[in-house]
């Protein structure tokens, strides 16, 4: 089949290894994904010179790294999809690594070991990164802020730590998202994993535009504060930046993300206040204990823990509001101690004097 251009076997049983497929020279897809197949990628896969689409996620391959050195000599390669395979070995570090025509690299949940190469900063074209679902440690690199067209970066549950690079806040597609994209081959799925959250399938999208603007750093290491300036990301849809140990205050400039769906704060060292600026976006809040009130020896917690969706709840009566000063919230404390004791003297009182005689009375 000199002339075929599109190979697709997905969702399959297909076991062995990946033919060589020596002669089908204008391949521009090729889809072989949720197969049960063993071994690496074929050194006859360098041949290709029309590949624009390959997925083998969800199989048993290995050798990552000659894979992507096998790879890397398809010139058009431009989505690659191998996730759920390598299971354990290193992200390659290999600086000679180049595919510059690269727009989506898709190698989650194969529980990845190393850092981010270094690499990865000759991906200019790249529109959609996901390593998330690894093991891979060290700090996210500032570079990934310089990406013109990166609009989809998942580096969730994960080991990394450092502080979130504020580059990040300066992504020029999540502040005014112009993406040119020729459309992909039909049946050519891409599958995200859904929050653990929620129940159901995987989501299925069958091109790269169909995937939300999306920031996923959650379940990390990563430390220092929320950069007021993630405001800046106007058509950003997702920023979750759950569990991790972030601190400090959430940044009313938060407001300025006019298209956010999903903001996920949960789990971090976060004090203060929900400013009331963020009512229209949907917030998830965790917060430690802001503050203790010292009663007969017992400490009253004044915030526990907030989750709130305050895009559901609009109304003003549902954002939480700043005390006016220390004294007032113990005062109001002490106040409502005060009345549930004096409530409950007068329930018992009410029982002996009344309850009590008329029991006697019956007998």
């Amino acid at each position: 089949m000199v002339n075929l251009t599109s190979l697709v076997l997905g969702t399959n049983n297909f076991s062995g290894s990946i033919a060589h497929l020596p002669s089908c020279s204008k391949l521009k897809a090729i889809n072989l994904a949720r197969n049960r197949l063993i071994g690496q990628v074929p050194e006859s896969f360098k041949n290709f010179q029309s590949l624009s689409y390959l997925s083998l996620s969800n199989c048993s391959l290995n050798n990552l790294s000659t894979s992507l050195k096998i790879l890397q000599h398809c010139p058009n390669l431009t989505v690659l999809v191998l996730a759920m395979n390598f299971h354990t070995e290193q992200l390659p570090s290999d600086d000679d690594l180049q595919f510059k025509a690269l727009k989506a690299l898709v190698i989650p949940n194969c529980r990845l070991t190393g850092s981010i190469p270094s690499w990865l900063n000759g991906l200019t074209e790249l529109q959609l990164l996901d390593l998330s679902w690894n093991h891979l440690t060290g700090s996210i690199p500032a570079y990934l802020g310089a990406f013109k067209s990166l609009f989809y970066l998942d580096l969730s549950n994960n080991s990394l730590s450092g502080e979130i690079p504020k580059s990040l806040t300066q992504l020029p597609s999540l502040i005014s998202r112009e993406i040119s994209l020729e459309e992909p081959f039909p049946d050519f799925p891409f599958f995200k994993i859904r929050n653990t959250s929620c129940r159901g399938l995987p989501l299925q999208y069958n091109e790269i535009m169909s995937f939300p603007p999306l920031l996923d750093l959650s379940s990390n290491f990563l430390t220092g504060p929320i950069w007021p300036e993630f405001g800046n990301l106007r058509k950003l849809h997702v920023l979750d930046l759950k569990r991790n140990n972030l601190s400090g205050r959430i940044p009313g400039s938060l407001s300025g993300m006019m298209n956010i769906e999903m903001l996920d704060l949960s789990y971090n060292d976060l004090s203060g206040t929900i400013p009331p600026s963020l009512g229209p976006s949907l917030l998830e809040a965790n917060f430690r204990p802001l503050r203790t009130l010292a009663s007969r020896g017992t400490k009253v917690y004044v915030v526990e823990s907030i989750n709130i969706d305050l895009k559901c709840e609009k109304s003003e009566e549902f954002l939480p509001t700043d005390p006016t000063s220390e004294e007032d919230d113990e005062s109001s404390i002490i106040w409502m101690v005060a009345a549930i004791g004096f409530g409950t003297a007068f329930l018992v009182t009410v029982m002996v004097l009344v309850v009590v005689p008329i029991i006697r009375d019956a007998n």
